[in-house]
């Protein structure tokens, strides 16, 4: 009777060790469509970081510096990284002083494409020319070396203040042109417009 019992034991423990796994197998059911979209290096992000600060120099050269509270990089066919928190760069020339700063509360960058948007409370300032571009979306088409705001733009240099619809300008602002200016105010020497 001890060995019939023994062997029973045996039969049951094999038994529920079968149940279990056939439940386990079976009981959670993904379709693997949903399966491969969650798991899609387009969605998935590549890294997060915080308080960044990114140096980036060329042959021991400071070329640029960038600070952000939150910078998030998604992989993929179609690169980017994230700034929802806003960025700022600081742009150096080859004896390192400032030449060039951006800065606004959101932006996202393409790397293949070499593109930056960025928007709300953008401002651009120019630290050769003394001039200043204030906006509230910007694009910089780093191929074409081009910056355009297809918003309203504010530009402030020594002796002028001017405010237009849009602008289209070359990225060192040499050659630009402002649509729809609506306003425009030059100081003289002596204090008059």
């Amino acid at each position: 009777m001890f060995i019939k019992t023994k062997h029973m034991f045996r039969y049951f423990i094999k038994s529920i060790i079968l149940v279990f796994t056939g439940m386990m197998l079976f009981s959670c059911e993904n379709d693997i469509e949903t399966i491969k979209k969650i798991t899609s290096a387009d969605t998935l992000t590549g890294v997060s970081a915080f308080d960044v600060e990114y140096v980036r120099t060329d042959s021991g050269r400071l070329q640029m510096i960038l600070k952000a509270p939150k910078m998030i990089r998604y992989e993929g066919k179609k690169p980017y990284t994230e700034f929802p928190d806003g960025f700022s760069i600081y742009m150096y020339d080859k004896n390192k002083n400032k030449k060039a700063f951006i800065r606004a509360n959101y932006g996202i960058n393409y790397p293949r494409k070499k593109y930056l948007k960025a928007r709300n409370d953008v401002v651009v300032k120019n630290f050769e020319t003394h001039e200043q571009l204030n906006t509230e979306n910007l694009e910089w088409d780093q191929k074409k070396k081009m910056i355009y705001a297809r918003s309203f733009v504010k530009i402030t240099a020594p002796g002028k203040l001017i405010f237009g619809d849009s602008l289209e300008a070359k990225e060192d602002f040499s050659q630009r042109k402002i649509y729809n200016i609506n306003r425009s105010e030059i100081e003289t020497d002596d204090g008059e417009e």
